[in-house]
């Protein structure tokens, strides 16, 4: 019988799995960018969680503005305006996590301790800017937080944005270790997709904007780190905060599954 795989490291998604900063902070600082820059539209909750099937900020500006009647009509001049509002939105995003308006997701916080108090490497796998990743991290953890990683890995690491595994090829190769190796968490289908197409495996902690939705080829789908209810498959380890154990428990299965 082959040996199963020690989980070596954990690796993070941020946006919607480490925060809900999509809903919480994303959409509220692009909305204020939109007013500070006059920019003549805004965006609904449920207009935001359509956009989001568009990966990456710019991405989605430039989207969004080939329905928005009063957008620039020339192509150059909508990547002005979409980098110009990406700017100002970053900032503001800054502000709203350092006011404290952004909490961690129940049990990440814990969970990130158990990683580093065992000795398990964590890295943190997003295609969001190093600024977001900063102000987060810095507003929770202080300003030694890349301590805790042992690879971080942001948009200006990986380019090609999730569902492309760039950036978990990218941290994988950081890290030095094989996908089975490793546990991914994320919260949408394009962050499954591009976790599975490094073979890493991965659980799903579901967001706000992405609940209920299709999650093929995760091993375990559930609400919150912080209650061990409701996942799929069940978790094992209690009905408490789901901890180290179960996430151990989780990948030796995908091993014995693959």
């Amino acid at each position: 019988m082959a040996k199963i795989p020690a989980l070596k490291a954990l690796l993070w998604d941020v946006d919607g799995t480490l925060a809900e900063t999509e809903r919480d902070g994303h959409l509220r600082a692009f909305n204020g960018a939109f007013e500070a820059l006059g920019v003549p539209w805004r965006w609904s909750e449920a207009r935001y969680g359509e956009l989001l099937r568009v990966t990456g900020g710019r991405e989605r500006l430039l989207h969004d503005m080939q329905s928005q009647p009063q957008a620039p009509a020339s192509g150059p001049a909508r990547a002005e305006l979409a980098a110009a509002i990406h700017r100002r939105k970053n900032a503001l995003y800054a502000d709203i996590v350092a006011a404290g308006d952004l909490p961690l997701r129940p049990g990440v916080r814990e969970l990130i301790v158990d990683c580093a108090a065992a000795g398990v490497a964590m890295g943190i796998v997003t295609t969001t800017s190093t600024g977001n990743v900063e102000a987060l991290l810095n507003a929770h953890f202080g300003v030694h937080w890349q301590s805790l990683f042992a690879a971080v890995v942001c948009a200006e690491d990986a380019p090609s944005k999730k569902p492309d595994p760039l950036a978990y090829r990218v941290a994988l190769g950081r890290l030095a270790l094989d996908p089975c190796d490793c546990l991914a968490i994320e919260d949408s289908p394009a962050g499954v997709a591009a976790a599975r197409g490094c073979g890493v495996p991965v659980i799903v902690t579901q967001s706000h904007y992405f609940s209920g939705l299709n999650y093929r080829g995760a091993i375990a789908v559930g609400h919150s780190l912080g209650s061990g209810r409701d996942w799929r498959p069940a978790a094992t380890l209690g009905k408490g905060r789901v901890g180290l154990g179960q996430m151990e428990r989780w990948h030796a299965s995908s091993a014995v599954s693959a």
